[in-house]
């Protein structure tokens, strides 16, 4: 339960970077919701992985190389998702903001990613 916890704040961290990147690429550059969204969701990876792997799990037995590895195989994974929602719910329901697609998107990928960070990543 305590992993869960601590994932979840890490969730929350990269929420908050992945929407204030989203916004401030939206408000003081030209790119667009898409574009923005694919910087935005990288720039989150990069901040949730350095806290899982301060904070929530254990070093994995694997190299650093290995485990950056399969951490971004599995984030890229639930970015695919969490985009593709994101996407289809910005086409489908066009009036809907881009903050709030992102944040139905993000919490359907929460939980592939905790599955996958915690068997996949970090298992020892």
């Amino acid at each position: 339960m305590k992993k869960l916890l601590k994932f979840a704040l890490a969730g929350t961290i990269g929420f908050s970077v992945d929407a204030l990147t989203l916004l401030a690429l939206l408000h003081f550059t030209p790119v667009g919701p898409y574009i923005g969204r694919v910087i935005a969701i990288g720039v989150a990876m990069l901040a949730t992985w350095i806290f899982n792997r301060t904070f929530t799990f254990e070093r994995s037995r694997h190299s650093l190389a290995v485990e950056s590895f399969r951490y971004g195989s599995v984030g890229i994974t639930a970015a695919l998702l969490n985009y593709c929602l994101y996407t289809a719910l910005l086409i489908s329901l066009p009036g809907l903001r881009p903050l709030v697609a992102m944040t139905l998107s993000s919490l359907a990928a929460m939980a592939f990613s905790f599955f996958g960070y915690s068997r996949f990543v970090f298992r020892r």
